[in-house]
């Protein structure tokens, strides 16, 4: 059923039996794709080995672009999330600071935070970069949608930070700072520091599912003793 709905779309979206913008008609496309691969896999391989290899397959929608559509509004509300944690972060230490829109007014400097510096690329790294480091280290899925969550407004927070650091830097210490390498190609350096706190509550999480299995098994041992006696 799956092979033949990956066809059919497919096949509509390329004889323009329904009219879609570019972006849609690409979408839309690759997601025939992938339906197909996991489809393949289920006919050749069974239900059984797709069970086992289900967060790989469905992991592949991942290489299925997002339409503007969706991904406008994400962006926008990145922007958003930006604007106000940096605001949070310069009220936090004292600064004057007046949010309007996406407009942060500072003592000496007005900063917008533009639809480029949503870091809607960087976020979506951290998103895959976090599912797939919960996949393999977690076991339980309330602790692998625990982690996935967080990291989520983990990723505007870093975006305010970078907000935040430039801001302090163009104005305390020289404007350049505001132009130059750091503003251009820092993300890396925020994108780290929230990896590194994705990392720390993985292995919170990761210290409890161990001791989990400990004290089932010494609950066990202690029933097998009593039913002995």
């Amino acid at each position: 059923m799956l092979l033949a709905i990956a066809v059919l779309v497919t096949a509509a979206v390329r004889w323009r039996a329904v009219l879609l913008s570019p972006d849609v008609r690409l979408a839309v496309n690759m997601l025939a794709f992938v339906v197909w691969w996991i489809a393949a896999f289920v006919f050749c391989f069974g239900t059984r080995a797709f069970r086992h290899s289900f967060f790989a397959l469905c992991f592949l929608l991942w290489i299925v672009p997002l339409p503007e559509f969706v991904m406008n509004p994400i962006v926008r509300l990145l922007q958003r999330g930006s604007a106000a944690s940096a605001h949070l972060l310069f009220a936090a230490v004292g600064i004057p600071v007046a949010q309007r829109g996406m407009l942060l007014h500072i003592p000496g400097l007005t900063l917008e935070v533009a639809p480029e510096c949503s870091s809607i690329r960087s976020s979506l790294m951290l998103v895959v970069t976090t599912m797939v480091l919960a996949h393999l280290l977690l076991r339980s899925f309330w602790r692998k949608a625990l982690v996935i969550a967080v990291a989520i407004p983990l990723s505007v927070a870093k975006n305010g930070l970078r907000i935040f650091v430039l801001g302090m830097l163009g104005t305390r210490v020289d404007p350049s700072f505001l132009t130059g390498r750091l503003h251009r190609q820092g993300g890396i350096i925020y994108f780290l520091i929230a990896l590194s706190a994705i990392f720390l509550l993985l292995w919170i999480l990761r210290h409890g599912e161990k001791e989990i299995p400990g004290l089932e098994a010494s609950s066990h041992l202690k029933t097998i003793h009593r039913a002995k006696a």
